[in-house]
C-alpha cells in the first residue's frame, strides 16, 4: 500500500461507498434505492456495483447473465468506466454493472501493481459526469472492499435494528483507518444509516438507542422500516420507488436522500 487518492479533484463527483462485511443489513437495498431517490430529486448518480453477488445490478432490471461490459473490465481490464456504465430505469442514475466475472477478480487482483488502487484510478476520469458515485460493496474485507474504500471519499454504514447490531464494525473501522493512513487521506465515515427498523419491538428502539450513542451525529435521524415491499422490488428489476412510490419503504429512502444532500451541502 504506497499510493494515494490525495490528488481526487474535490470538484468531480462525491464517492461514496456503501459497507458493511455483515451480511443482511440492507446494504444494497441502500445503495439502489438511495441512489434512485438521488435521481429522482435532481442528481447525477451512478452507482458501481462491486459485490461480485451482481444483486444491485439485477435489482436495477439488468440482465446480469447477458452483461458483456462490467466493472470487472474496469478493474482488471483497464476499461474506461464510462464504456460500462448503463442507463437505468430511472433518469439520471446509471449503472456499472457486475457479473460472475468479478468473483475472481480478488485473486487476479493480487499479482498487480497498484491493485488497492485499480477501482480509485479507473473512475477518476468519469467523475466530472456525476454528482455523486455510490458504491455498492460486498460483504466482506478483502481486496475488493479495500479499493472501494481507496476510491471513496467517505463511507456509508448500513447497520440493522437487530441483535449483533454492532457486531464486526470494530472491524471495520480499522480497515477504515488503514486506508485513511495508507492510502486515502480524504477517507471518513459520512453516516451511519439504521434499517429493517420495527417500530413495533422494543429491541428495534433499543439498538437505535445504542447505534445512536455510539455513533453520535454520524447516525442519520431517518431510519429505514422492515417493509415487505422493499423486499420484493428487487425481484422486480425496479428500486421501491417505481414499484411501489407511496410505500413506507419508499418514503423513507426519499428522506434518507433528502439528509444525504442536507449533509453534503453542509460539508461544502
Amino acid at each position: 500500500m504506497v499510493a494515494t487518492t490525495e490528488q481526487l479533484g474535490s470538484e468531480d463527483a462525491r464517492v461514496v461507498a456503501v459497507a458493511n462485511q455483515k451480511g443482511g443489513v440492507g446494504k444494497t437495498t441502500s445503495a439502489t434505492n438511495l441512489g434512485a431517490a438521488l435521481a429522482l430529486q435532481g442528481e447525477k448518480v451512478l452507482l458501481v456495483d462491486f459485490d461480485p453477488q451482481a444483486n444491485a445490478s439485477a435489482g436495477l432490471g439488468v440482465p446480469v447473465f447477458e452483461v458483456k461490459k462490467s466493472i470487472y473490465d474496469v478493474l482488471v481490464g483497464g476499461k474506461a468506466l464510462l464504456d460500462v456504465a448503463i442507463p437505468t430505469a430511472v433518469r439520471g442514475l446509471s449503472i456499472a454493472p457486475a457479473n460472475i466475472d468479478l468473483a475472481g477478480a480478488e485473486l487476479e487482483l493480487v499479482a498487480m501493481l497498484s491493485r488497492e488502487m485499480r477501482l480509485a484510478n479507473g473512475l477518476r476520469p468519469a467523475l466530472g459526469a456525476f454528482d455523486f458515485v455510490l458504491i455498492d460493496c460486498p460483504p466482506s474485507l478483502g481486496l475488493l472492499t479495500v479499493n472501494a474504500l481507496a476510491a471513496a471519499d467517505e463511507v456509508l454504514i448500513p447497520v440493522q435494528c437487530e441483535y449483533y447490531a454492532l457486531e464486526g464494525l470494530g472491524q471495520l473501522m480499522q480497515n477504515i483507518d488503514r486506508v485513511r493512513n495508507s492510502l486515502n487521506p480524504r477517507l471518513h465515515i459520512g453516516g451511519v444509516l439504521l434499517t429493517m427498523f420495527d417500530g413495533r419491538t422494543r429491541l428495534s428502539s433499543d439498538v437505535a438507542t445504542q447505534i445512536r450513542d455510539y455513533f453520535g451525529d454520524a447516525a442519520y435521524r431517518t431510519v429505514v422500516p422492515r417493509s415487505v415491499r422493499l423486499s420484493e422490488a428487487p425481484s422486480y428489476g425496479e428500486p421501491i420507488e417505481l414499484y411501489d412510490s407511496m410505500s413506507a419503504g419508499a418514503v423513507a429512502y426519499r428522506y434518507v436522500a433528502k439528509e444525504f444532500r442536507q449533509r453534503h451541502l453542509r460539508q461544502e
